[in-house]
């Protein structure tokens, strides 16, 4: 069982009324990348929020801890 972990960008953007809706999730290399994105996409306005969130996942075998929140920026849900 070879555990990896893995750094993941959460953005979310206002939707059609108003409410948040989550974006494409990509993944990162570091906890420092994804935390420059999210700080560029609120500065620009292209989001209203980003989750930056680290899981640890055993990818050959399917299995995938629960999401660790690293950091919130903007307008976000709580990070359950």
């Amino acid at each position: 069982m070879a555990l990896s972990e893995r750094i993941i960008y959460r953005p979310c953007a206002r939707g059609k009324w108003g409410n948040l809706v989550p974006g494409p999730q990509p993944a990162c290399r570091s906890a420092e990348e994804a935390i420059r994105r999210a700080e560029r996409a609120i500065a620009a306005g292209s989001v209203a929020g980003a989750h930056v969130v680290r899981v640890l996942a055993d990818e050959a075998a399917g299995d995938f801890g629960e999401p660790g929140h690293l950091a919130a920026f903007g307008t976000v849900p709580d990070p359950k």
